[in-house]
């Protein structure tokens, strides 16, 4: 067979053919975040997505599986359109990687397609970027409805609502390639700050702000640190222009707080065309997105 970089846990694998009958299968994905400690298996928390899912795969493929995902999301941040991809010997149809692992998930994670790939595509490595989207309610009275889906934000009478037009003028000033060390956790392991963003857009609809944002990459707590330094933008204690000085300051502890994760929705992971992925609603469901 044809020689691929490849491995059970992708690792390399110095070109060590591929096993007859190995299979590549890739998945999208989406969960309620908000009963789970981040989708990334954890010795210490072992209620996560990742756990979830290997232990659902493993059961309709009678083997263990490990599986690599496009992004990590944390704890109570949510999914519309998650990859994963995984390596098996097992010959299931695609029906099965579906219906099948479905019956063993539960409710709060489904998986919405499956599909069998060559092994040059990877999860991680083949993505040219991901989008997130944060959705903020801004309402008088929380909702019933939506406490684990949004961040609820109470304005002072003295405001109508947060200034939409200084929130997208701020967002706007994070476009291009950009040190935003400002912008992640001190405990973010990335080798490099340096992230290039190709989309930052703040829209209105009704009493939902959403938060758009696409990069070839994110570091940790970056979507949420953003959110955090626009909230102040939008409620009149920033200017907008802040945002530049903090990209030019490079120190975390001069940015805003951290805006909880009940908002943040992975939406969208964009690969080369060849691979054909499902295009899927990006949601979330409640927005006519």
């Amino acid at each position: 067979m044809t020689e691929f970089v490849y491995s059970r846990n992708c690792e390399v694998f110095d070109g060590t053919p591929v096993p007859e009958g190995m299979r590549r299968v890739v998945l999208q994905v989406e969960y309620d975040g908000s009963p789970y400690c981040g989708f990334q298996r954890q010795l210490t928390a072992p209620n996560t997505v990742q756990a979830e899912l290997e232990k659902a795969l493993s059961s309709v493929a009678n083997e263990p599986v490990t599986i690599v995902c496009a992004g990590r999301t944390d704890a109570g941040v949510h999914a519309t359109s998650q990859i994963v991809h995984f390596d098996t010997l097992a010959g299931r149809p695609s029906k099965a990687w579906l219906q099948g692992v479905n019956t063993h998930l539960p409710f709060s994670i489904r998986v919405i397609s499956a599909k069998e790939v060559g092994f040059d595509f990877h999860a991680r490595f083949s993505a040219l970027s991901r989008t997130y989207r944060y959705v903020i309610h801004v309402s008088q009275v929380r909702s019933a409805h939506l406490v684990n889906g949004v961040t609820w934000v109470k304005l002072p009478q003295k405001l109508s609502g947060l200034d939409v037009p200084a929130m997208q003028e701020a967002a706007s000033l994070l476009l291009g390639e950009h040190d935003f060390t400002s912008f992640r956790t001190v405990h973010c392991q990335a080798a490099s700050p340096v992230r290039t963003m190709e989309v930052a857009d703040v829209v209105q609809m009704g009493e939902f702000i959403v938060v758009q944002v696409t990069a070839n990459a994110f570091l940790h707590h970056m979507v949420r640190n953003i959110v955090g330094v626009l909230l102040r933008v939008g409620r009149g204690e920033l200017k907008p222009s802040r945002v530049t000085e903090l990209i030019e300051l490079r120190d975390r502890s001069q940015a805003a707080e951290t805006a909880p994760a009940a908002g943040l929705y992975f939406v969208n992971v964009q690969y080369p065309e060849r691979f054909a992925m499902p295009m899927h609603c990006q949601g979330p469901i409640f927005l006519p997105l």
